[in-house]
Order: C-alpha cells, then structure tokens, then sequence
C-alpha cells in the first residue's frame, strides 16, 4: 500500500492482494475534500473500536476493511502511525485512517497553507 500526495489528490493506491482481501479498491480523494487531518500513533486501538468491519481483520495486526455502511476505511497495521482524515461530498465515505511511516509528513503536507499559483517573491 502507498500513499501519494499531489497537488490536487490524495491516494491511497492498494496492491492487488489487498483490494481482493480487503473487498477494497483504490482510494483517491481531492484535496479540497480533504479536512480534518491528523497522525494517530495507535491506530490499531482506533481500528478496533469502530464497529463492524468487512473486508481484512486480523485483529491486533492487520486491518484493509471498511465499516458496513461503507463510511469509515481502515488500511492499518500494528507499529506503524497512521495519517487520519476526514472527507467531504464522496458518499458514502467520510474518514479514511491508513498506515504510513510518513504519516507526520503527510499531515504537514495536508495541512500547510496552499501557495497562490505563478506568485513569486521579490
């Protein structure tokens, strides 16, 4: 699993095993629906809180499972932090939570004020 940023996406791109396994495909989510970012060092705890799951559970482990109304995407492991956020007009999907050791980075890069285009400094 990899998570790439871009000017105007995030994605969260699956191997193939983990699409089949985690009844999951690809997640890409632009960025102006994209709020509500954070860095959960536990996310296994969050994981197992949340309720029913379908898809990949081994619980304390491995997670790439979604909650039964689909609204809640669970992409994590055990000893990894993990980069949390929420998303806006992508029904029925509204949070994502997905282990990456960039997790810290991530979110920086999520939440840093955008640079206007073509603006350069004297």
């Amino acid at each position: 699993m990899r998570v790439l940023t871009t000017e105007d996406s995030i994605e969260v791109l699956l191997s193939r095993w983990q699409k089949v396994l985690g009844l999951m495909r690809d997640i890409v989510v632009p960025r102006a629906d994209v709020s509500d970012v954070r860095v959960v060092e536990d996310p296994m705890r969050e994981a197992m809180s949340s309720g029913i799951k379908v898809g990949l559970r081994l619980p304390w482990l491995y997670y790439i499972a979604r909650t039964i109304r689909l609204d809640q995407a669970f992409l994590v492991r055990r000893g990894m932090p993990a980069l949390s956020f929420a998303v806006r007009g992508r029904e029925p999907l509204r949070s994502v939570l997905v282990s990456t050791p960039d997790a810290a980075e991530l979110a920086a890069r999520l939440t840093a004020p955008e640079r206007p285009a073509g603006r350069v400094r004297p």
